[in-house]
């Protein structure tokens, strides 16, 4: 059996990410520089060193979030499927995929599993074209690939 590794990243999105996330942050650290003194007027506020850290930090943790996006990865060879979307992950034996989904209108892949439950592979996406495709067509092979060499295994007495 082949050990051979794919690896799938979006493109789009970790472009648009690493352009926005550093953007934000800076309009952020501008802004937390900028705040100064009194904002005039009878109902005034002032703003004071702790405000204007408070208000990089906040910057930060908001490029943060939006790189969060750029995370989306999967990783799969011959026995399984690791899939590692914005907010966790999961580590599947190509066994209970049933299908890997890609229909028309959907924003990525999916795999449908033995058990009917439905995982998003938000590393494909409709958005990257031709690099989605491949990825799944690449991760089909794979999977073809298991399910040829799981049915041998059953055929062959032991």
């Amino acid at each position: 059996m082949s050990t051979e590794t794919v690896v799938i990243r979006p493109r789009k999105i970790r472009r648009v990410c690493w352009v926005i996330a550093p953007v934000v942050w800076a309009v952020f650290a501008v802004l937390g520089t900028l705040l100064t003194g009194s904002t005039g007027g009878e109902n005034s506020a002032v703003f004071q060193r702790g405000d204007q850290v408070a208000m990089i930090i906040l910057g930060g943790l908001l490029a943060a979030a939006i790189l969060l996006f750029a995370r989306p990865k999967v990783v799969a060879d011959t026995r399984h499927i690791k899939v590692q979307n914005v907010l966790g992950g999961v580590d599947l034996p190509w066994e209970v995929v049933r299908a890997i989904v890609f229909e028309r209108g959907n924003p990525w892949v999916s795999l449908e599993l033995e058990d009917d439950d439905v995982i998003a592979v938000m590393a494909v996406q409709a958005a990257d074209k031709e690099h989605a495709v491949e990825g799944v067509r690449a991760l089909r092979a794979l999977h073809a690939a298991n399910r040829a060499s799981h049915d041998q295994s059953r055929a062959d007495p032991p």
